[in-house]
């Protein structure tokens, strides 16, 4: 059995490697292959791309980097046609997959699609092109249920696949000691982000955040916890610049997560994680003044943290673009530190997040969905004029 898996950035890598060891799990001599990164190698994938090239943010940047995305579609397409997979599996990053799925399509392909695109927050009519290109979608909050079923795919509810990783391997007296930081004092955790530029965005304001709360309180402390994708020595300068004084830790954001009082996090799955972990967060997001403007225009929800999405109403502090800034962050910080009270009112409603996300074992599921899949037929290749038909549409969606 041949199988192409496509994860184009950070967290859908760290779930595809899942998938892939899922998979090797049940099928020994399977062959996969396709775009991921490190994990997703150790498990068994060869990669024909890293996603270390695909690695990019923001509406702006995207458009900069479209020759070689345009590269890495062709050669993908040309592997379609020269391993001819039993399935291909698709996770999140779906400017890139959709085109992908359709050129599976035309070849009969099967096309399972793992993490389904924030179809509830903005672009909500690339639901239509989904349906009509994948043959089954495996995704991960229990309200995507309905979007797709309502739309006419085939879905299923595979639960969060954090779940499957979500410990902390210290104890928060080891983990002190390790980073430097005293655990009788308060401590700011700092999640800047899985990639670069959103660490170089991101990281100025949360230092700074740190250096006036230590003005009115100065016994906090804060630490960086890295993200694997992001490697502290290309970024030298600007710790330096900026967080000269503060631990930074790597391979070790669990930790963080849950031994810190209070978090200041970057938007995206990382404010789950938290979540799960019980601790207060502040949700943070800044990008470039071209793709916040056309980003307001687009997207359809009040909330951008997935925490606050998932759970339906604002249970994080959300602070986006010109708000992300010390004067702005550091009261908020402040007055919860100070208040053990409404960071445990805000722990008990982050337990409610946990219990949304269903039960441990995700990977296993979409194997299982896989192998089904793999071992069944796809829906009808498209013929040329309605591939003609359903690619302009799918086209229009993505616009």
């Amino acid at each position: 059995m041949r199988v192409m898996i496509i994860a184009g950035e950070a967290s859908g890598e760290m779930h595809g490697a899942g998938v892939v060891a899922a998979l090797k799990a049940r099928r020994p001599g399977i062959d996969i292959f396709g775009i991921g990164g490190d994990r997703m190698q150790r498990a068994g994938c060869a990669l024909i791309y890293h996603i270390e090239k695909f690695s990019v943010m923001g509406i702006t940047e995207v458009i900069r980097h479209l020759p070689f995305i345009r590269r890495a579609l062709r050669r993908m397409d040309g592997l379609l046609e020269s391993r001819r997979p039993d399935l291909m599996i698709l996770i999140d990053y779906p400017d890139f997959n959709l085109r992908l799925a359709r050129k599976a399509r035309k070849r009969g392909i099967p096309v399972l699609y793992y993490i389904s695109p924030q179809v509830w927050a903005w672009r909500a009519r690339r639901i239509h092109s989904i349906v009509r290109l994948v043959d089954c979608m495996a995704v991960v909050f229990p309200f995507e249920v309905d979007l797709y079923e309502k739309a006419g795919g085939k879905v299923v509810f595979v639960g969060h696949p954090m779940l499957e990783a979500l410990e902390s391997r210290q104890s928060k007296a080891g983990f002190c000691e390790g980073a430097g930081l005293d655990p009788d004092r308060p401590i700011i955790g700092m999640l800047p982000g899985s990639r670069v530029m959103e660490v170089e965005r991101m990281l100025p304001a949360m230092a700074g955040t740190l250096k006036k709360v230590k003005q009115d309180l100065p016994a906090a402390q804060g630490v960086i916890g890295l993200a694997p994708t992001v490697a502290r020595a290309g970024l030298a300068g600007h710790f330096e610049g900026h967080a000269k004084e503060i631990p930074v830790v790597e391979n070790s954001t669990y930790e963080v997560m849950r031994h810190a009082d209070l978090l200041l996090v970057t938007s995206g799955t990382a404010t789950l994680e938290s979540a799960c972990f019980g601790t207060p967060l502040l949700v943070l997001y800044r990008m470039s003044r071209v793709s916040w403007w056309i980003a307001r225009r687009l997207v359809s929800i009040p909330d951008i943290g997935l925490v606050n999405v998932v759970a339906g109403r604002r249970i994080a502090p959300e602070f986006l673009q010109d708000a992300v800034e010390p004067n702005t962050l550091a009261p908020v910080v402040l007055e919860l530190l100070r208040d053990p009270k409404k960071r445990l009112e805000m722990t008990h409603r982050l337990s409610e997040v946990k219990d949304r996300l269903g039960t441990p074992g995700a990977s296993s599921r979409v194997a299982d969905l896989a192998l089904e899949l793999a071992g069944g037929k796809s829906k009808d290749p498209l013929d040329e004029e309605e591939s003609g038909r359903q690619g302009k549409g799918a086209a229009d969606d993505e616009q």
